[in-house]
């Protein structure tokens, strides 16, 4: 390792937590909740990808949640201020009536994001831009890795044509792709970034793989040999740093636009520190996020969480109220009790959201996970 580059890891990726900036308006933490203008969804439980990092693959049972049960529980999430709908899950394309329920909720004045794998989307380009606002899309890497890593057939190629095919319809159609940072690609930035690139894509966000949660269909936690298959080892580490340093200094453009959608010192936080803490080596990095105030979760079997990763509050199916289930005693002590600076789960994520603006204007500040 040079000298500079130790020196720029010494600075940047320090075992500390970094002080949030001095003024900084605090984030909305409002009880009970009477407004919410996020909410994630799960239509379909099954998905159309393999990868390793993820296990929503192995349900066997296909679910959906029935378009009559949202359309009655539609006008009271209105009422409550839902005015952006994220379909995830699961993939959503694979729903039944993926078309009809994004219809319905336009027709609510619903903000409509699909989060896909993008391997149905060369079939279903033409629903998407009339029925949806924006889609996200899961890029692991260049052809190769992403294919290694989303371990089916042509699954590049088949996203590579899905966006050819959104483009010549639409081009100005905003598409987006995260990238989960792993043991399989995380050599790859500046690669993946040149694909996104020549995919026609209009951003990409980086984020590291959960590899301590239940979620994502982990009927339990991850064994140690199935996190070190994930995670980055603490021998990966430098070479994390010097793929870093050089996606910093290669992709000046991309970063200066916004194309690349976290800075730099960002990245090091998210990516180098968290794969650093998980080996002792550093605090994990410093969490915000409101998500449980601005913002809920519901599975395909009706659960209701705060976010994706802790545990659930209730189920629509017995408490036909999202606002019920959010304001009961237990889910207002809890979020009373909730310091994202001290949960073990909080400090652990991945994927925190910021929403900075309400109730007139919704700014999110953060990843999802497909």
């Amino acid at each position: 390792m040079t000298d500079n580059l130790q020196l720029n890891l010494q600075l940047r990726a320090a075992p500390s937590r970094v002080a949030s900036p001095s003024g900084m308006a605090q984030l909305p933490r409002v009880d009970p909740i009477t407004q919410l203008p996020v909410l994630v969804l799960f239509p379909h439980n099954r998905c159309n990808c393999r990868c390793l990092m993820c296990d929503i693959w192995r349900i066997k049972d296909k679910a959906e949640l029935g378009l009559e049960a949202i359309a009655h529980w539609l006008q009271e999430w209105r009422t409550l201020g839902v005015r952006h709908i994220m379909l995830s899950g699961g993939e959503p394309l694979m729903y039944s009536r993926t078309w009809e329920l994004c219809a319905l909720l336009r027709k609510s004045g619903i903000r409509v994001t699909i989060h896909s794998t993008g391997v149905l989307l060369e079939r279903e380009a033409k629903h998407l831009i009339s029925h949806c606002d924006d889609v996200i899309l899961s890029l692991d890497g260049p052809q190769p890795v992403h294919d290694t890593i989303r371990n089916i057939r042509r699954a590049y190629g088949r996203l590579r044509d899905g966006v050819s095919a959104v483009r010549t319809l639409a081009p100005g159609f905003p598409i987006a792709a995260r990238c989960t940072i792993q043991r399989q690609n995380f050599r790859h930035m500046r690669e993946t970034v040149a694909s996104a690139r020549e995919l026609g894509l209009d951003r990409i966000s980086f984020l590291a793989a959960d590899v301590s949660s239940d979620a994502f269909n982990r009927l339990q936690a991850w064994e140690a040999d199935k996190i070190e298959s994930v995670a980055l080892s603490a021998g990966d580490l430098p070479h994390l740093a010097e793929e870093l340093q050089k996606l910093e200094a290669e992709c000046a453009d991309e970063f200066a636009c916004g194309f690349i959608a976290e800075p730099p010192a960002k990245l090091w936080a998210k990516l180098y520190q968290y794969y650093q803490a998980l080996h002792g080596g550093a605090l994990f990095p410093e969490v915000r996020c409101n998500a449980p105030w601005v913002s809920a979760v519901v599975e395909t079997d009706g659960t209701v969480r705060p976010c994706f990763f802790q545990p659930p509050f209730g189920n629509l199916h017995e408490t036909t109220s999202l606002a019920a289930i959010l304001n009961a005693d237990a889910s207002l002590k809890w979020r009373q009790h909730l310091d994202v600076s001290r949960d073990p789960i909080c400090m652990k994520c991945v994927c925190s959201f910021q929403f900075n603006e309400l109730p007139d204007k919704v700014s999110t500040k953060g990843e999802s996970t497909v």
